[in-house]
């Protein structure tokens, strides 16, 4: 009789058996099926409620690319370009003024900033545009003298309100951004020979950047929505052609549907251009820059595809 001896390890240990594969249940996330729900709800209830609503949604592509439109569209983005550069013009100067340590011009720059903070652009652009109550002339000397209502012009009394306010929150950001440098970086410049104002321009503000460039792209969105306060000031902007057709019109409502309109079509141009310059900056402090839009497309298709080239 044969008998069948099982084969055991020289080390006295069983044979290996191998393991069994786990079987993977995805959690389930009825939560979100119901929020789901919900929300469509509410957004098929918004559209319905204005589709009952007496609104002659014809009059928004009748006068989308008027003239009067598009000259309020262009003066709106050369408002928000030149607000804009006087804001980060003089936000750069504030801020190294406030990081000084000469104590008048930090205390210059501390009062500016809690001024113009403190108290509400459409404020100030209606003490600019009032001035010309109290003062009948402007006498700068022998370099500039005339009637204040014609020098402070409906233009420039909505560039010095919202450029001034503006040069207060970039004081801010710029003096985040160069303290988010370290100081061994400024010592080391000086050790080298560069001067303070050298160490700034080439050492200490491209670092800087990577932090003051996120915020001042909100500015910018930012800027281009306050851009609409100047009506107040008699600019014909954007909102104001937007209300004064519609005052003529009879179709008030539509038209501020059509600034709506140009108004988040400017906004999503400026975002994707922040989104850009962001990549641009954050080169060298990031492993692997964020996957552009076109990026996200592609590859949300291939997924959709599924495995290439499987075998059966």
């Amino acid at each position: 009789m044969t008998v069948d001896i099982e084969k055991v390890d020289p080390a006295g240990t069983p044979p290996s058996v191998a393991p069994e594969a786990i079987k993977a249940i995805p959690v389930r996330h009825y939560g979100r099926y119901v929020t789901a729900v919900v929300a469509i709800g509410l957004l098929v209830s918004l559209v319905y409620a204005f589709a009952q609503g007496r609104v002659n949604w014809g009059a928004i592509p009748d006068f989308f690319f008027d003239s009067r439109i598009i000259s309020g569209v262009g003066k709106t983005l050369l408002l928000t370009v030149l607000a804009m550069l006087m804001g980060v013009v003089l936000g750069v100067l504030l801020a190294v003024m406030r990081l000084s340590k000469n104590p008048v011009t930090s205390a210059i720059s501390w009062f500016y900033i809690w001024f113009f903070r403190g108290t509400p652009v459409y404020v100030q652009l209606l003490v600019w545009f009032n001035l010309g109550l109290v003062f009948e002339y402007i006498n700068l000397g022998p370099i500039y003298k005339d009637y204040w209502s014609s020098f402070m012009t409906p233009f420039l009394t909505a560039l010095l309100g919202l450029g001034l306010n503006e040069a207060a929150y970039m004081a801010e950001i710029c003096r985040a951004g160069l303290l988010s440098v370290d100081e061994g970086q400024t010592e080391a410049s000086h050790a080298l020979g560069m001067s303070h104002a050298k160490t700034l321009r080439r050492v200490v503000i491209p670092q800087a950047m990577r932090v003051i460039v996120p915020p001042t792209g909100n500015e910018v969105i930012n800027m281009l929505k306050t851009t609409s306060l100047v009506s107040a000031v008699q600019y014909t902007e954007l909102l104001r052609v937007s209300q004064d057709i519609g005052q003529t019109s009879g179709a008030a409502a539509e038209m501020l549907f059509l600034a709506a309109a140009w108004y988040l079509i400017l906004t999503t141009v400026f975002s994707v251009g922040q989104f850009y310059l962001e990549r641009y900056y954050a080169r060298g402090s990031s492993r692997s820059l964020p996957a552009t839009p076109f990026q996200r497309i592609k590859t949300n298709i291939l997924s959709l595809r599924g495995p290439q080239g499987g075998t059966a």
